[in-house]
């Protein structure tokens, strides 16, 4: 019989592609999103992608009710992915209260319903910001967890250690955190992608939007970083490889014997792409120039940041395989199908 699943935040980015591969993995998903930065309409992405139509429940997991009316409406489940969270670093700045509340209550809710559901897993939706700026690239697992640089990433770095505590206090589940760097791109059947309410905080969605001209232009903020070419470098990782990550991540979680209580992957392609680049690359792949400027640095970036993925590569049996032009193709084809 399969494994029934809860993707918190399900028809949001990540969590709607890797709702994708959970269901063609066999698995049976159940999605529960309050729709604060997604659409309903992606579940018909997700169904004409699978063949399946995943159980869907609106409602905000900040509200323990809600989850506990989940949990006796969908019995069985066995493990969760969490992904309902806000995740904007400059917005984080802005409200930093919104972040504390909607990450770290959700997080401590679900945990409270694990035990008393039988869940035996919870796959955690944590970020590269944890090692804030660090001292060498790439990065690994054992590099130090340093002063957040965001609200956005204190909340990753505390739900961490919430998470490990609860797992610490003799409680009977288990969870492995993986550290994302920046996913980016669509599915490539065009069905599902990132679709920003309002005005996206994420980069692509707004190169992709400034390119069919519903804005202006892309700003970069800053260019007098130390970088070859002065702008940030981030590891821009395809969301069906990270999505397909979870779902080797959920199998191991629950049917692995011998896996330890807590363990930590970065998910990354252990290659470092500076803005400017990633827009070279955009341009390249699709013909289509994108308008943009420099603009001040923005409070809460960090310089430059790409994973060692070596830990995830050999104890996963996990590699990102997408290349940077067809993600940006992908991406590109999305923005289209959205429309101007």
């Amino acid at each position: 019989m399969a494994h029934k699943i809860l993707v918190t935040g399900g028809t949001g980015y990540i969590g709607s592609h890797t709702t994708v591969e959970l269901i063609n993995a066999g698995y049976e998903v159940v999605i529960i999103d309050n729709l604060s930065n997604s659409n309903v309409k992606v579940l018909d992405g997700i169904e004409k992608i699978t063949g399946v139509r995943p159980a869907f429940v609106e409602g905000d997991c900040t509200d323990l009710a809600t989850l506990d009316r989940l949990f006796k409406e969908h019995p069985g489940i066995d493990g969760i992915i969490n992904f309902a969270a806000s995740k904007a670093v400059g917005e984080s700045v802005q409200r930093p209260l919104l972040y504390y509340r909607n990450n770290l209550v959700t997080l401590i809710n679900l945990l409270e319903e694990m035990p008393a559901n039988g869940v035996k897993g919870i796959v955690f939706s944590s970020s590269c910001t944890v090692y804030g700026e660090p001292d060498v690239n790439p990065i690994d697992e054992t590099a130090p967890i340093k002063e957040a640089t965001s609200p956005y990433g204190n909340t990753k770095q505390i739900s961490e250690e919430i998470i490990r505590d609860f797992v610490a206090s003799g409680a009977p589940v288990k969870s492995i955190l993986l550290r994302y760097f920046n996913p980016v791109g669509a599915h490539p059947s065009a069905e599902i992608g990132e679709l920003p309410n309002g005005v996206p905080n994420n980069l692509v969605p707004y190169l992709t939007q400034t390119a069919a001209g519903i804005r202006k232009e892309l700003t970069i903020f800053g260019d007098d970083y130390n970088t070859p070419d002065g702008t940030c470098i981030r590891d821009f990782i395809d969301v069906t490889d990270l999505a397909k990550a979870h779902v080797i991540a959920m199998k191991r979680m629950l049917d692995g014997e011998d896996t330890r209580a807590v363990e930590v992957f970065n998910l990354g392609t252990g290659n470092g792409l500076s803005v400017l680049q990633l827009i070279n690359a955009f341009e390249h792949a699709t013909g289509v120039k994108v308008p943009h400027k420099i603009g001040a640095r923005r409070e809460g970036d960090i310089e430059k940041i790409w994973a060692d993925p070596k830990k995830a590569n050999e104890v996963l049996g996990w590699k990102a395989e997408m290349d940077i032009e067809d993600t940006m193709r992908n991406a590109w084809r999305w923005q289209c199908k959205l429309g101007k």
